[in-house]
């Protein structure tokens, strides 16, 4: 990881609803129900649930959501209309371990 990318998840990470986003994620089974079709968090959580958790609007969610996964912080898979997001593990490690 260099300087420009931690920089970057700096940032992400200064607001709290994105803070709080990312700590619901490590434990999507505590935080959120399966998703109907899939029943399972393998891909993460429903960008809807996300949303509905945060009580903001669909475009502050899209916003924050998107700015997390361009730095690396999620990952987003697609299954039919509905996107999915769960932490990126290996990045939040190398993000840890630039601090250290």
């Amino acid at each position: 990881m260099n300087l420009k990318i931690a920089t970057e998840i700096g940032k992400c990470l200064s607001n709290q609803i994105r803070f709080q986003i990312l700590e619901w994620l490590k434990e999507p089974e505590k935080h959120f129900p399966p998703h109907e079709t899939l029943k399972h968090f393998n891909d993460g959580v429903c960008v809807t649930y996300i949303q509905e958790k945060t009580k903001l609007s669909q475009s502050t969610i899209s916003t924050y959501l998107t700015n997390m996964e361009k730095c690396g912080l999620l990952i987003a898979t697609r299954h039919g209309k509905w996107s999915y997001l769960k932490r990126n593990e290996e990045t939040i490690k190398q993000f840890t371990d630039f601090l250290k």
